[in-house]
């Protein structure tokens, strides 16, 4: 009995490690399959993922072959739209740079050629050529400144960038200067180098200082409304007391109100005519230094008369060679009511400036050796003359050129000498051109206040008349006190005055 129950217990116990065995055998499999199948799945997931794509690419593939775009997001038509809108703006600066290159090229080719288009080599040279090119801009842009009122945009724009271009060559014309540099052991040593010319380093700058202040100052009657314009061809009717009486017909009558300015605007107009003349006045200098240093041609002196005399004629030269001057007297005396005469005048006084200075430096072999004049005497003369020439200039801005400076400029070789001239010449023109529109103004609201002047015949050669009923019109010119010409030579009017009740002979010798 004993052995069959323990032959019992080992089969029961058999029979529990078999059946633990397989349990472990079936979660076994069980962990298996279970990863078998999560591997097909995912296999399945990336087939249908790829599938779908190839889809996609297919479907957009054929969209493209048919014609529509696929549509991807929504910001591909905005930047296509944004790139069509910059395709134009770019062609439209394209084509607005495209005038100027071809603008320049025209300015720069007529300048190499010398104005000579046919490229036979007789065209002037580059430094008349470039005076020619700057008065030539300046008559064209501001040729018909008619009118007390800002320039346009486009003349604006035009002058600074072809003004621009033809002041850029005094930026490579240079000098040597000394300079000093320290070595690597450092010690110093001098050296040469290069910079801009001296008289354009000083000059070049100052005036496009006068450039920009003259634009500015029309700029300032942007929104003035005490005054406006009545067409040439308005009648004299509209145009009243204040129609132009001058030659200058062709120029707008300015008008006033009824009463005239009032005291802020009057001012104000006063104080822009004031900042114009000195701009008036450093131009004048400038181009006056310039002329100054340019070489007078031969071609000019070969035509000068024998003497000083024959040039300015004996009543002239009487006049200036007494023993007491007085150059206000003197002009008293002569006849300067047109342009024409003035001119003649200060031809006259020129050339005779340049024959007595000649004559001092024993240049001239036509000089008679045996002449009494002495050398102080035909130095006083000639300072005579140049004070009345100074003293034409400054009362006459707006006279042309005379015979001398007209001769220089035209056979000036220096380049630098003649960008400074013309470009203080045509600032000077323009500088007068600004103070006669402001005279018009003050006079016809001077004329509007004392309609007894309105029919005396203007002269636009002086200046507007002075009103000793206000103290705003005695500005209208220089008052009495301040100091002339006459008063900073040291002259003494009345010991002159007094001196001239016995007045010698000028000396008969040829002079």
């Amino acid at each position: 009995m004993v052995q069959e129950q323990e032959s019992l217990r080992s089969r029961l116990f058999n029979f529990k490690g078999t059946s633990d065995n397989s349990g472990a055998r079936h979660v076994k499999s069980h962990s298996v399959d279970d990863c078998s199948s999560l591997v097909d799945s995912s296999m399945d997931d990336k087939i249908n993922l790829k599938s779908q794509g190839s889809k996609q690419s297919k479907d957009q593939s054929e969209k493209q072959q048919n014609g529509t775009a696929p549509n991807r997001n929504e910001k591909d038509p905005k930047s296509r739209a944004s790139k069509d809108e910059a395709a134009p703006a770019a062609a439209q600066a394209k084509e607005k740079t495209h005038p100027d290159m071809e603008q320049m090229k025209e300015r720069f080719a007529k300048l190499l050629l010398g104005e000579d288009m046919s490229g036979g080599g007789k065209g002037v040279s580059s430094a008349l050529a470039l005076s020619n090119a700057i008065t030539n801009l300046a008559a064209s842009v501001f040729g018909e400144q008619w009118r007390l009122e800002p320039m346009s945009v486009e003349r604006k724009t035009r002058w600074r960038r072809e003004i621009d271009w033809l002041l850029c060559v005094t930026d490579y014309i240079v000098e040597f200067v000394a300079s000093q540099q320290k070595s690597k052991d450092g010690s110093n040593m001098e050296i040469m180098v290069t910079r801009q010319r001296n008289d354009l380093h000083m000059s070049i700058p100052a005036l496009r200082k006068l450039d920009a202040m003259l634009i500015g100052c029309l700029d300032n009657f942007k929104d003035q409304n005490e005054f406006y314009y009545v067409s040439r061809d308005a009648p004299d009717s509209e145009k009243g007391n204040t129609k132009r009486k001058d030659d200058k017909w062709w120029l707008p009558t300015a008008k006033v109100p009824p009463n005239g300015l009032s005291e802020a605007a009057r001012k104000f107009v006063q104080y822009q005519k004031d900042c114009v003349n000195q701009v008036l006045k450093a131009a004048m200098a400038i181009n006056a230094n310039v002329l100054s240093e340019m070489e007078i041609p031969e071609n000019y002196i070969e035509n000068l008369p024998k003497n000083g005399r024959a040039s300015l004629g004996d009543s002239i030269y009487r006049s200036i060679t007494v023993e007491f001057f007085d150059p206000d007297q003197f002009l008293t005396t002569m006849d300067m009511t047109s342009e024409h005469r003035i001119l003649d005048l200060k031809n006259r006084i020129e050339a005779s400036i340049v024959i007595w200075k000649r004559k001092m430096n024993q240049k001239d072999g036509k000089s008679a050796w045996g002449s009494a004049v002495s050398l102080e005497k035909r130095e006083l003369f000639e300072e005579r003359a140049e004070t009345i020439l100074l003293i034409l200039k400054q009362r006459f801005p707006g006279i042309p050129q005379s015979s001398l400076d007209i001769s220089k400029i035209q056979y000036n070789r220096d380049i630098g000498q003649a960008i400074l001239e013309s470009y203080s010449r045509i600032l000077e023109s323009l500088a007068y051109t600004v103070l006669s529109r402001i005279e018009d103004v003050l006079y016809a609201d001077y004329v509007t206040r004392n309609p007894s002047y309105a029919g005396q015949k203007r002269n636009p050669l002086m200046e507007t008349p002075q009103d000793s009923t206000t103290s705003m019109d005695e500005t209208f010119t220089e008052g009495s006190n301040s100091m002339t010409l006459s008063d900073f030579m040291g002259w003494n009017l009345e010991a002159n005055d007094e001196a001239k009740t016995e007045t010698p002979e000028a000396p008969d010798e040829t002079v």
